[in-house]
Order: C-alpha cells, then sequence, then structure tokens
C-alpha cells in the first residue's frame, strides 16, 4: 500500500457545496467546477458524502440504489468527468458507502416486504406480535429501533431512521453484495472508501433487552466485525485503497485492531469521543461547558495509545454531522480568525490523516437558525419534539438545536458576498447561516496572507515539506494547566513543538530551554521573537509551532 502518512482529505457535502443548474442543490459538476481552488488548498482526497439515488430521509444516508447517481445530483458521465479531471490534478475520490443498512426504498427491502424469504434474510427480521417488541433497543435518531410490519407479522431492526433496514451481515448474500459494488466503483476509477458506521455491522446471534444504555454495547464492535472487515477488503480488491471506518461508540483496543496494518482491515479509523466532551452525562442533547481536562487526556490516550499499537488515527474537528468547530470550542467574535487557527493547527501537526470539512478552511460557523421552520435534518426536528415533550420550552429547544444540530454543518458553502454566498444564484435547499458574513468567504481570504484559508494551505503544504510531521513520534508535555496542549514530534533529526491556548484567557506556559531558540515554524499572532524568556504568556486562543529541521 502506498505511504498515506503525509495526505490530506478534504470531505464534500456535495448538497451545499456548489449549484450549477440553479435548483438550489449542490451537484457533481460544482464540485468539478472547484478543482483549482482544491488543488491550490493542496488536499490529496476528496471524500463525498453520498450522492446516490435516496429518498433523503437522511440526507443521502438512506441508500436506494448503490451503483447509481441520484439526477440531483447529475449523472454518471459527470462523475466519471470529476473523477478524470481531479486525477489529472493529482487528486483522488474517496467515496462513502453506507453498508450497515439500506433505505426502505431499496429493491432488497422492497421484495422483502412482499414476502420474498431469500431478501428477507438480507435484513435482521423477527417474528413477533405487534404488543411484543423484539428488545428494548433504541434508535439513535429516537424511538425503538424496530418497526413492525403486519403483513409479515415481523420487526425488522433500524439503528437509525425507521425507513433505514440495517442489513444482516452473518448473509454470506450480503457480504458478497457488497463486496460486488465495491468492485464496480473500483472499476470506474474510485481510489478509496469511507465506510459508514461500519463497526456496527455486526449483530450478536442472540438479542436481548438493554437494562442499562439504548442496545449499543450489544452491537458496537460486534462479535465477528474484525473477520468480516478483513474479507470485504481483500475479496473486494482493495488492499492498496485508503480505506477508512466511522466507528461508533469504539474502543482503542478496536481501533488499534482496525488500523493496524498487520491486520489488514482498514487504513484508519474516525472514533468521536473527543467530541463529546460537552456533552452532559454522555447525552448530546444536553448542554454543558467543555470539559478541557477531558479533551486533553482522551488526545494524549488515543495519540500515544494508536501509536504503541501500531494503528493510525484520523485528525478531524468537523464533518457533515457535527457543529462548526469554530463555534463549539472557539470564539464566534473577536478571536474568531485566532481560534479557527489553533484549532486547525492544534490537530494538524499530531500523528495520523487531517480531515478537512468544506468551510472549516474559512472558518464557517454554526447556522443559529432562530426558527425550527428552518431546520432540515430528520435527527434534530425529531430531538425538537423529544425536548418539548420532556419539557423544555421552545427557545430552550432551538437554543439545544442550534449548539448541536447537524445542520450547523450543512449550510450552503460561503465562496462570496453574494446574497447565496456563491453556492446558488437560486434559493438553497437548506437556509444559509444566519452567521454568513463576508469575511467568512473564499473570495474575502484567497489573497490574504494573514487568513484562515491562507493558514490551512501552510498546514497541508508543511505535512508534506517536513517528514517529521507525517512520521514522527509523538509525545505530549506538562504544561501545568488543563488550558494549554503542548507535544511534541520527532523524527531522525526533525524534532518540533505544538503549543496551544485552547481559551480566550491569556496563559503563562514554560518554554523548556533547548527549544527556547529554535525556529518559529508557524504561528496566529504576528511578532514572536526568540530566543524566549524561560516563562512564556500565551494570548487567547495562540498557537505556535518551533522546530529544529
Amino acid at each position: 500500500m502506498e505511504d498515506f502518512s503525509d495526505k490530506v482529505v478534504y470531505q464534500i457535502y456535495p448538497k451545499s457545496f456548489r449549484d450549477t443548474n440553479g435548483d438550489g442543490f449542490g451537484d457533481i459538476s460544482g464540485i468539478t467546477e472547484k478543482l483549482d481552488y482544491l488543488q491550490e488548498l493542496g488536499v490529496d482526497y476528496l471524500w463525498l458524502t453520498p450522492f446516490f439515488p435516496s429518498p433523503q430521509r437522511d440526507n443521502g444516508y438512506d441508500v436506494a440504489d448503490y451503483r447509481k447517481i441520484n439526477p440531483k445530483f447529475g449523472t454518471m458521465e459527470e462523475l466519471e468527468n470529476l473523477i478524470r479531471k481531479s486525477e489529472e490534478r493529482g487528486i483522488k475520490i474517496m467515496l462513502d458507502m453506507v453498508f450497515n443498512h439500506t433505505s426502505t426504498q431499496h429493491e432488497w427491502f422492497q421484495k422483502a416486504q412482499k414476502g420474498d424469504e431469500n431478501y428477507q434474510k438480507y435484513y435482521i427480521f423477527k417474528e413477533g406480535t405487534p404488543d411484543h417488541v423484539p428488545t428494548n433497543w433504541k434508535s439513535k435518531f429516537g424511538g425503538s429501533a424496530w418497526e413492525y410490519i403486519p403483513k409479515l407479522k415481523k420487526w425488522y431492526l433500524h439503528l437509525y431512521d425507521v425507513t433505514q433496514a440495517d442489513l444482516n451481515w452473518d448473509n454470506p448474500k450480503v457480504r458478497e453484495e457488497l463486496k460486488e459494488i465495491l468492485r464496480f466503483w473500483k472499476e470506474k476509477g474510485i481510489k478509496a472508501f469511507r465506510f459508514d458506521v461500519i463497526n456496527l455491522v455486526s449483530k450478536p446471534e442472540q438479542m436481548e433487552d438493554d437494562f442499562e444504555g439504548d442496545g449499543r454495547r450489544f452491537y458496537s464492535d460486534g462479535p465477528h466485525i474484525h473477520e468480516y472487515l478483513k474479507e470485504l477488503v481483500s475479496d473486494a480488491g482493495i488492499e492498496d485503497f485508503i480505506t477508512v471506518g466511522e466507528m461508533s461508540s469504539t474502543s482503542l483496543e478496536h481501533c488499534i485492531r482496525y488500523s493496524a496494518p498487520k491486520e489488514k482491515e482498514l487504513s484508519m479509523c474516525f472514533n468521536f469521543h473527543h467530541l463529546k466532551v460537552d456533552y452532559k452525562d454522555g447525552n448530546k442533547w444536553a448542554l454543558k461547558d467543555v470539559d478541557y481536562k477531558k479533551l486533553k487526556k482522551l488526545f494524549i490516550e488515543w495519540q500515544i495509545g494508536m501509536q504503541q499499537g501500531d494503528g493510525w488515527n484520523t485528525l478531524f474537528w468537523c464533518n457533515h454531522d457535527q457543529p462548526r468547530i469554530v463555534s463549539r470550542m472557539g470564539d464566534e467574535g473577536i478571536y474568531w480568525k485566532e481560534s479557527a487557527k489553533m484549532l486547525a493547527g492544534m490537530i494538524h501537526f499530531m500523528r495520523g490523516t487531517p480531515y478537512i470539512y468544506q468551510g472549516e478552511e474559512i472558518g464557517m460557523l454554526n447556522a443559529h437558525y432562530p426558527s425550527i421552520e428552518q431546520y432540515r435534518d430528520i435527527e434534530s426536528l425529531n430531538y425538537y419534539q423529544i425536548l418539548l415533550e420532556n419539557g423544555k420550552t421552545k427557545k430552550e429547544a432551538l437554543e439545544i438545536l442550534a449548539a448541536r444540530s447537524r445542520d450547523n454543518s450543512r449550510t450552503p458553502m460561503q465562496w462570496n458576498k453574494e446574497k447565496y454566498g456563491g453556492f446558488s444564484k437560486e434559493e438553497p435547499w437548506i437556509p444559509m447561516s444566519a452567521e454568513f458574513r463576508k469575511e467568512i468567504t473564499v473570495e474575502a481570504q484567497q489573497n490574504d496572507k494573514n487568513s484562515i484559508l491562507t493558514f490551512y494551505k501552510k498546514l497541508v503544504a508543511m505535512r508534506k515539506k517536513y517528514p517529521v510531521i507525517a512520521k514522527g513520534k509523538i509525545s505530549f508535555l506538562e504544561t501545568e494547566t488543563d488550558m494549554v496542549l503542548a507535544y511534541q514530534r520527532i523524527f531522525q533529526e526533525q524534532q518540533i513543538v505544538v503549543f496551544c491556548n485552547l481559551g480566550r484567557k491569556e496563559q503563562n506556559i514554560k518554554i523548556p530551554k533547548e527549544q527556547s531558540s529554535w525556529e518559529i515554524l508557524l504561528e496566529n499572532y504576528e511578532g514572536r521573537k526568540i530566543p524566549f524568556e524561560e516563562r512564556y504568556t500565551m494570548k487567547p486562543y495562540e498557537i505556535m509551532v518551533l522546530g529544529k529541521i
């Protein structure tokens, strides 16, 4: 397999990236149109979220046909053109495969629903009566994880929306179908795959009630998950591809196994523990301040643990399911630019593969919608009702959605200061962020040497220039405060050290004597001089990278 340690992935949510035909809905041609911009940014892979035929109950993660293009996004010819034009610029395409479940509109489920027993075995059906649910497991979108079909006198499992029926991976025919889908896209020139919630696909043989949680402890990292992944990757002939698994509620030990090269499963893993440090009692829909002590502890634990086990991390703050990180852990006002740069640099210099989510590179902010009518996400709409039923006022429920909704990341990409941000000439499928400001656009930042966009370009270029960033060992430094994260990377003769002030208050740190005269490789406040005094005062959201290169 090629060395991917210096590669950077850019995630595109096509629906919100660029609309070229004026229907308010982003399309494949819109991605092709922006390839020069992406090449200039320096990224190596474009991860595209699903653009397959879909009822769009879950914004495309409810797939009705894995081998076709949803006409709203364009045609197969347009996708083939994108693949070709990307490769001309040294960029490869990563497809997002949703293999835990299909839409109930998929022909497999349609046949199962009509009584075809062969296709019923493609899913997880349980015989029963309407008043006896197979287990008390909860759907991740709210309510029961089971749905009854009276005509069949059977329940089917859906860990997500009721229209997303879980596949039965214990059926070899299902696994063969999924391998064929990967072979199909490989033939088209796709060079990487991201697997959605892949660690949930192996369910236990005996399903039982969960009296401690929502059922996830029984099916997360399930009994056959490692053997099924090995088989999928090997038989589909994608061992030399970049493959990344989204891992829901996983463990460090499992992620080492998923991503260690000797296991021949995946190249790397997404885990989300660091993005739950502002969940009250582990509940996404209960707000609390960021626990910085826990955040630091998790980064240290996963970075060191994966290094020791020869696993490989993904480095990310944002994606299509997460709020904007500047709104969440940075500052939307006076320190907007500084906090966006610090948060970016903090993870880009770590051990792993960085992912940039569209708009992150210009510091886009949360939507801050004032009305429930502006939200589109099925999870958010469901939980708005649940919050009201649990006694929250409409104002309180909207405050929670403003902080947590997945729609925060799905607002249109802000290319310029036009009415719809250069995303479209017509009204977009989802409203623009209420925080749409002219300085938070590509146009405003493109030629500004101090912009967030320019900072991201430097981060990507530095990973390719200095092997210590891509290949170095990592160790963490004691900083005497939870509000400063500091770490060192070492590779052969190269060394760098990274200091990050995580908050809006100044912090005093001690810079080790041997590092005080190193070169300043990157900073987000101009005018720092070396050598440093033994004690150094970091400004709000400051990042400083020192190097002996």
